[in-house]
């Protein structure tokens, strides 16, 4: 459950403040302890992973402190907040958002190695204009906040586009992320609270109000991939009557069905805005904290892939059944990429096996990391065993969890989250 405002404001910013000075005095001592660690685990993949960590994490705690500390001073510059809304003060304002994403970047360029490779269309004398000239509405996969992040930066530090986003409201539990988010427009959605129509409302009206460096980007998915969701969402249309998006999605190990809710609303709202798609592979992975520590890539390079779509060859007066459908084949399209670009030439997911019973419908995390081993595959306790289900009884209690999940974290090459239902 998210705290209200007040709370968020006086409590969990000051204390990040707190955390980030503590982290900071400290970080010489930390920095060479985790140095020795490394040292000692130099033979291992991925060596010197606690010292990149530790340097990284003192990047961002500067980034979070300076970057709080410099919206306190605008807001009491504007009058105490009076006028935050204010053209003059929202411009400073996505000076800020742009200066964090910089430093994050950078810092993630040191530590980690990390490369970004855009693939675009052409920079022909059209192309250049209609960067220029034009709103844009942004559907992009939703591969957790790494992508995310670097998606927004590419559209303010390199396109100069001013992004409003659509976001999960678990999103303000980051304090400075939390003020910028709500002092520009964004929109902040928490499903198990209204409905999704409240929600649509609102997207139209940040997608009307989009000028010609607007950028409106939406995650259609709505929650990063994980076996159940993929699954339940192909049930969800099954049930729904829709049979053929059913089979579509199913074509899609990838990518979770999209929802055209919000989506469409938007492209109707601003008929002058161009559509782009965005497809990316290389930071999947990257959910939480934790995923930093085991899985944060080192020296790799992050493939991007956008599309445009003239705002003239949008289908916006076609029918809803029809768009649905562009929406899907523009989703199949993406799914296709990401299977060849997949950093390292990972394996594509080849689906996900069926429970035999509605019964057996996985309920935790660690039942999701099982479907991972379909019947007749060996599971990674026991290479001798054939039957994926017997990976079930392997946690039984709490404490048990953090060790299983993130050995078979490691064994299946990525980070499984526990199944939430699929809205």
């Amino acid at each position: 459950m998210l705290p209200p405002r007040l709370i968020r404001r006086l409590v969990l910013a000051p204390l990040v403040v707190v955390l980030a000075l503590a982290f900071i005095v400290l970080s010489p001592f930390l920095a060479l302890l985790a140095l020795v660690f490394g040292l000692a685990a130099w033979s291992r993949p991925g060596r010197m992973r606690s010292l990149r960590l530790t340097c990284f994490a003192l990047v961002w705690f500067i980034a979070e402190t300076a970057t709080l500390f410099g919206l306190l001073g605008l807001w009491i510059v504007a009058g105490f907040g009076g006028r935050l809304r204010t053209e003059p003060y929202q411009s400073r304002h996505y000076a800020v958002v742009r200066w964090f994403l910089d430093v994050m970047y950078d810092g993630a360029v040191k530590t980690y190695g990390l490369r970004l490779e855009v693939d675009e269309p052409e920079l022909t004398p059209e192309e250049r204009i209609a960067r220029l000239a034009r709103p844009v509405i942004v559907l992009s996969r939703h591969a957790g906040p790494g992508d995310s992040f670097l998606l927004i930066h590419e559209l303010l530090s390199v396109y100069g586009r001013r992004p409003r986003v659509v976001m999960k409201s678990a999103l303000q539990l980051d304090p400075s992320l939390d003020v910028l988010g709500n002092r520009l427009p964004n929109v902040f959605i928490q499903h198990s609270k209204v409905g999704e129509s409240v929600f649509t409302e609102q997207i139209k009206r940040l997608a009307a109000g989009l000028g010609s460096t607007g950028a409106l980007v939406i995650f259609p998915e709505g929650a990063n991939w994980t076996p159940g969701r993929w699954r339940r969402g192909i049930r969800w249309l099954e049930r729904s009557g829709r049979g053929d998006l059913a089979a579509k999605a199913k074509d899609m190990p990838n990518l979770l069905p999209p929802r055209p809710g919000g989506t469409l609303a938007a492209i109707a709202a601003c008929p002058d805005a161009d559509v782009i798609f965005v497809a990316h592979a290389g930071l999947d992975n990257i959910v939480s904290v934790g995923d930093v520590w085991r899985n944060f890539p080192i020296d790799q390079l992050i493939r991007a892939r956008w599309w445009r779509v003239p705002h003239d060859a949008v289908p916006r007066t076609a029918t809803h059944d029809a768009q649905v459908q562009w929406l899907y084949d523009w989703w199949k399209l993406i799914d296709s990429w990401i299977t060849e670009n997949r950093p390292g030439g990972a394996a594509v997911r080849q689906g996900v096996p069926e429970p035999a019973d509605d019964t057996a419908e996985p309920v935790t995390e660690l039942s999701a990391l099982a479907i991972l081993h379909p019947v007749g595959e060996p599971t990674p306790c026991d290479r001798g065993e054939h039957q994926y289900r017997a990976l079930t009884v392997l946690c039984v209690t709490d404490k048990d969890m953090a060790g299983i999940v993130g050995h078979l974290d490691a064994v299946a090459g990525r980070r499984i989250g526990a199944l939430d239902p699929f809205h």
